[in-house]
């Protein structure tokens, strides 16, 4: 195994971790793998965009890929990596049936990011004005491709404990094929801390997310005609600084400087305007995986008053980075509480230290994933008999989206 192992990132998008934790996250996976030595092509059919990262400065190859086009199968071909990561289900459905058929023997990660059918069947409920239940689960048409592409998929790379726990006795997925591999950060030490701006010297309220994703557009919702007015009620002088990327005309509409309620877009450096902050607002009330506005805000040092969707897996038994608050008037409460109170505030700080340190700090889990990886890689045939669901999808339902992409191709001719 001395030669250079490479691997091929299928993304749905190109990554721009500054609009995004998932463009966050696909960076932090990239360099995990770097420090394993492979070499690293990044492929996607997506449009270029302004804010992605120049992939050939990380020294990833990039290249666009088309949509049900056979010139894919030559290009692995050729490539021939002996791992490719599928970033999120969808391109498993497109590509991975010509992976399988092209390059048999790699071996084939999906990094799911969050489990898009627990976050459309949680909205689906909030929108019908009803309690999230698993059975619902079962109706959503996204959680059978969802678990398809995962029992077709070698390993899973989960974010979230909770969805990991989900699968398993929901679905009955068998936990060979998960693994759970949570944001990757940095530890925050002494010095760090030591150059935060302090309680005095922050002020504000803020709310950070890209718009793009429903539960951070429905959040903001929420925050200007309920929670915010409330809070502005008992803090005259405060602010709410709301940042995002891609915010649409409906967002910009609900700037009023007069309410204090700013839309401010996309912001240059988040971490900059976070540390000015004193507290985070983020009233989430559907969505899944771990929110990296979250973990953003304890690396800057700023609390944060969320919800039990927002802080779900994120802190195991650790206390919260501020308060987890589900109703309306404990929510305001707390965060009113928590901008005045110095002493409540410096202990919520530390408890959001304790959880990167503790719980995301990427030297708990580099060298237990680089074993994972080599165990499968020298076990592969036996890990493929093992999931024999997932070769049952191998031979027939793949042939559904193989001959569905076939005949668009021929169309597209």
């Amino acid at each position: 195994m001395n030669q250079v192992q490479k691997l091929l990132i299928i993304g749905f998008v190109w990554p721009e971790p500054n609009s995004s934790a998932a463009g966050g996250r696909m960076m932090q996976l990239i360099s995990l793998f770097k420090a394993q030595g492979f070499s690293i092509t990044f492929a996607s059919p997506a449009q270029d965009s302004d804010f992605m990262v120049d992939l050939p400065e990380y020294q990833v190859d990039k290249k666009s890929i088309e949509l049900n086009n056979s010139s894919f199968d030559f290009f692995i071909k050729e490539l021939n990596p002996s791992l490719v990561l599928f970033d999120r289900f969808m391109m498993e459905e497109q590509f991975g049936w010509r992976v399988t058929e092209n390059c048999p023997d790699a071996l084939r990660l999906l990094d799911t990011e969050d489990l898009h059918c627990l976050r459309l069947a949680r909205q689906k409920a909030f929108k019908e004005n009803r309690s999230f239940i698993t059975t619902d689960l079962f109706v959503e048409e996204v959680a059978k491709r969802e678990i398809a592409s995962i029992l077709r998929c070698d390993l899973s790379l989960m974010i979230s404990e909770f969805e990991m726990e989900l699968l398993e006795s929901t679905f009955k997925i068998d936990n060979s094929l998960l693994y759970y591999l949570p944001f990757l950060l940095k530890p925050i030490d002494a010095t760090e801390i030591q150059e935060l701006p302090t309680f005095e010297e922050r002020k504000d309220f803020i709310f950070i997310g890209n718009f793009l994703h429903e539960p951070n557009w429905n959040a903001v919702q929420y925050l200007k005609d309920t929670i915010w007015p409330l809070i502005k009620k008992s803090l005259p002088e405060a602010v709410l600084n709301v940042y995002g990327a891609y915010p649409s005309q409906k967002v910009m509409q609900l700037h009023n400087k007069k309410e204090g309620f700013l839309i401010m877009g996309r912001a240059i450096d988040a971490k900059v305007v976070v540390k000015e902050a004193r507290v985070v607002l983020a009233p989430l009330r559907f969505g899944a995986g771990i929110k990296g506005k979250l973990l953003e805000a304890m690396q800057c040092g700023t609390p944060s008053v969320t919800t039990s969707i927002g802080s779900e897996s994120m802190h195991g038994d650790l206390s919260w980075n501020g308060f987890i608050m589900d109703g309306i008037a404990d929510f305001v409460d707390r965060a009113v509480q928590l901008y005045q109170d110095r002493t409540i505030w410096l202990n919520a700080q530390q408890n959001g230290f304790g959880i990167i340190n503790q719980r995301y700090s990427k030297g708990l889990f580099e060298e237990n994933f680089r074993v994972k990886i080599e165990f499968l890689r020298s076990n592969l045939p036996q890990h493929r008999l093992n999931n024999f669901m997932g070769s049952i999808l191998q031979h027939h339902t793949l042939k559904s989206t193989k001959y569905m992409s076939r005949w668009i191709e021929e169309k597209n001719k």
